[in-house]
């Protein structure tokens, strides 16, 4: 069922932090740069490097992300390096210095946009860095039309293991639609030089919810990604941002404004195609993901952010977590350049978060998982989940999207495909009801 969107529908759903990205300010700043300048503890935290790549051939109508479609070779090459640069600036820190990286993450816009001897010019600046003999993961987000053979080499090439490729759907129309910049034809002609190479593993994304989709192109998109044979796939229910194309639209009332289908609709076809994943042989990971049984898929940038694992943010509005803090780039493309170029970080705000904030925060990431560990909060925190947030499992179990007990608590089906609803039941009130972003 398609219904014309309203301003209630706007906004960002998904929930990727904690507190809230509103509460962040540039007041604690400093509270990041103290924790830059003291050498850690014994046992620090896993430690992960997240670039943003903000290039794209063309803006999505529903793209959210600090993207840019209108950037020469100079400004392309610019940005890499002043990225390059924010990494040594890191390297130099008494936070970090010496520490080895755990997981890298190239995330985007489209890393793939870039060539490969950009790509391996700044992945030598990378290394000389940080050590990556620990890297237990190098994840790469492609776009499949910005693919070439040779380019899909240098990826392997550089040390990547999970490829990540932005599929979204299989319909050109909707596709089209949508603004996505590549074509199904890209996607299959990409594949062969993807499986040649052998990745360790290959994940596609979709998104339920797409404007133009209907049950049966659904079905026929989740037959041709079980076709296609990834290691794991990742299905996103659409949303609607208030800076992206078609929230604008909504928001000014235009005759155009899109008709989407209903979140119940999204969340039926989000259930769809985890069935017939599951009949195909993949096993839930996440809320979002599954994997194919017997091939060892892994996300090891995920599960290492939901255990509040250290992480660099580098590149243009990007978010980073170092010691308890943490922070946010300006989405200023000259301030960040210049920044740099004056030999300082471009960090624009900052939270140093509280103990029952970090506790808050893993166990609301970690449940997107489906389900939770209490030894592990008792181990870490100290704590009995069920004591810390008993009425908030307790509507959980009431509305029949979990059961709790002490040793296990776990998502119901129906749960698990509204996860992200369910998890400001855990904020702290004063964090209810407060923009996200």
């Amino acid at each position: 069922m398609t219904e014309r969107a309203t301003e209630s529908d706007l906004g960002n759903v998904f929930v990727s932090n904690y507190p809230p990205y509103s509460r962040w300010n540039p007041d604690q700043v400093p509270a990041l740069q103290e924790v830059l300048g003291e050498a850690p503890g014994p046992n620090p935290p896993d430690l992960g490097l997240y670039l943003h790549i903000p290039f794209c051939r063309k803006r999505c109508k529903f793209c959210y992300f600090r993207v840019y479609t209108d950037k020469n070779s100079k400004e392309v090459e610019r940005y890499l390096n002043g990225l390059a640069r924010e990494i040594e600036l890191y390297a130099a820190q008494p936070a970090l210095a010496g520490r080895p990286l755990h997981f890298v993450y190239f995330g985007g816009g489209t890393p793939s946009f870039i060539s490969p001897k950009q790509l391996r010019g700044l992945v030598v600046r990378m290394k000389d860095a940080f050590s990556w003999s620990e890297v237990d993961e190098v994840a790469f987000e492609c776009e499949p039309g910005t693919l070439t053979e040779a380019k899909v080499r240098a990826i392997k090439d550089i040390g990547v293991t999970r490829l990540s490729l932005g599929l979204e759907n299989m319909n050109d129309a909707i596709l089209r639609e949508n603004g996505r910049a590549h074509t199904t034809k890209e996607i299959h002609r990409c594949m062969p030089w993807i499986r040649d190479v052998n990745f360790h593993q290959v994940n596609v994304d979709l998104i339920a919810g797409m404007l133009g989709e209907t049950w049966d192109l659904w079905r026929d998109t989740v037959q041709q990604t079980i076709d296609l044979d990834p290691d794991s796939i990742t299905v996103y229910q659409m949303e609607l941002p208030y800076n992206t194309v078609y929230a604008k639209k909504i928001l000014g009332d235009e005759d155009d404004a899109p008709l989407f289908s209903s979140w119940q609709t999204r969340r039926d076809w989000h259930a769809y195609a985890f069935e017939q994943f599951a009949a195909a042989g993949f096993e839930p990971s996440s809320a979002y993901t599954v994997k194919k049984k017997g091939r060892g898929a892994r996300f090891v940038y995920r599960d290492a952010l939901w255990r509040g694992a250290d992480m660099m943010a580098t590149g243009v509005s990007s978010f980073g977590h170092l010691q308890g803090v943490h922070y946010q780039n300006t989405s200023s493309w000259d301030v960040y350049l210049e920044a740099l170029e004056a030999g300082s970080f471009p960090i624009d705000r900052a939270l140093a978060t509280s103990p029952r904030e970090r506790l808050i925060r893993e166990t609301i990431l970690q449940l997107k998982l489906g389900h939770l560990d209490p030894v592990y909060f008792r181990d870490k925190f100290g704590v009995e989940l069920t004591d810390e947030f008993g009425p908030a499992f307790g509507k959980l179990e009431r509305d029949s999207m979990a059961t709790v007990d002490s040793d296990t608590i776990r998502l119901t089906p129906q749960g698990l495909l509204q996860v992200d609803s369910l998890l400001p039941e855990f904020y702290e009130p004063a964090n209810r009801g407060v923009a996200y972003v």
